[in-house]
């Protein structure tokens, strides 16, 4: 990561505080529906309504600022996910809750502008490092935001922690607004021709295998404390701790999907990444009772699922340059999208397989997202891409 520009250790930065505030509810739902006076799977639609929002708003919103300038654009999405935040952390009722949520999910596309810029920031060769730079931050989220979310919010409530968070978005207006370049400009798509390159077969399939591997982490990440309990006795202590490095190992899957991609093309780096996801997550089941094997799991799985965002967005930069932020903004979509479809999926195979076997209902999910992964791969004797090489 040496030598890269400041500007995106900022924006790093910037997905820590972004990411730690989305997913802080996961963490308080039970504390949100005792105060609320609801029940937990309407407290649940907090998270739901923040990926919907993020998911079918963010592109067009995108598209509509692309012609500003980079700092106002981002300072526009941190102003709607501050203002998102207030509204959360005063809210009295389940209603201003989840619009709250649902005006944090607009100023969620604080994420792919930054992307966007990290793209035009480094040279093409450095890409990947710089996209997982970026990333690192929704990464570390895991490992430091939403645990210390929970520990206030359990201790001073809810609405204590949602508050600390709305004062970090803030301060991370401020540093953007004194940090970014009033005139840096980056690539500037509108939504005309957007069409034309989703009907593109190696962009939709990027796409698609995105929303695959997504929903068949959250088939299980979802319901990962009783997964885990399932599996192994694990008290309050050792399951915050055994998260916590599962957190750690996506930093460091992250790190390297980026330094991957860079040194061996994002396509290769993908064919590696996918398939070593898919095996963990076939072969957790199989550690019950022994604590050491189902960490071990837990750490590839964490490191592979993790590793494949830089990849993947290389891969939707290079088949289109000129539309790259629009692109990664629906890559996001895909994300949020596959967020809320692998909690159904988990909800509905809970039954049948049993709380401790809900990753192999995602299997099926992996081996689609590796035959659409194998039809996208680049052209025999086509020229490389940059940072697809190797």
């Amino acid at each position: 990561m040496g030598s890269m520009p400041p500007l995106l250790f900022l924006f790093a930065l910037g997905n820590l505080v972004v990411g730690s505030s989305a997913f802080l509810v996961s963490g308080l739902i039970g504390p949100i529906a005792a105060d609320l006076g609801v029940g937990l799977p309407a407290a649940g639609q907090a998270m739901s309504v923040y990926a919907l929002v993020t998911a079918l708003a963010v592109p067009p919103l995108v598209a509509l600022t692309a012609r500003w300038p980079r700092r106002r654009a981002l300072l526009l999405a941190l102003a709607l996910f501050l203002a998102g935040s207030v509204m959360c952390a005063a809210a009295d009722s389940l209603g201003t809750l989840l619009a709250g949520r649902a005006v944090m999910g607009l100023g969620s596309m604080f994420t792919p502008l930054a992307a966007g810029i990290a793209l035009v920031l480094v040279a093409p060769e450095r890409r990947g490092q710089a996209l997982s730079l970026v990333f690192l931050g929704m990464s570390l989220s895991y490992v430091v935001g939403v645990p210390l979310g929970a520990w206030i919010g359990l201790g001073w409530g809810w609405q204590a922690a949602v508050g600390t968070m709305a004062a970090a978005v803030a301060l991370l207006w401020l540093a953007v607004a004194a940090g970014v370049p009033g005139a840096l400009q980056a690539p500037a798509p509108g939504m005309r021709g957007l069409g034309a390159v989703l009907k593109r077969r190696d962009v939709s399939l990027v796409l698609l295998t995105t929303l695959l591997y997504f929903v068949a982490i959250f088939t299980v990440f979802s319901y990962i404390g009783p997964v885990l309990g399932a599996l192994v006795a694990l008290g309050g202590t050792g399951l915050s701790v055994t998260l916590a490095l599962f957190g750690l190992s996506g930093v460091a899957g992250t790190l390297l999907g980026g330094w991957a991609t860079d040194r061996f093309g994002a396509w290769r780096a993908m064919t590696v990444l996918l398939p070593t996801m898919g095996t963990a997550m076939l072969l957790l089941p199989l550690t019950e009772g022994r604590y050491p094997a189902m960490l071990a799991v837990l750490l590839v799985w964490g490191a592979a699922g993790f590793g494949m965002m830089a990849p993947q967005q290389s891969r939707l930069a290079q088949a289109s340059p000129a539309q790259a932020p629009l692109l990664l903004s629906l890559n996001t979509s895909m994300l949020y999208l596959g967020t809320a479809f692998g909690a159904v999926v988990g909800g509905l195979a809970a039954g049948p397989l049993g709380v401790g076997r809900l990753s192999w209902a995602a299997a099926p999910f992996v081996a689609l997202g590796l035959v659409l992964l194998w039809l996208g791969r680049p052209a025999s004797g086509a020229p490389a891409a940059a940072g697809d090489r190797g």
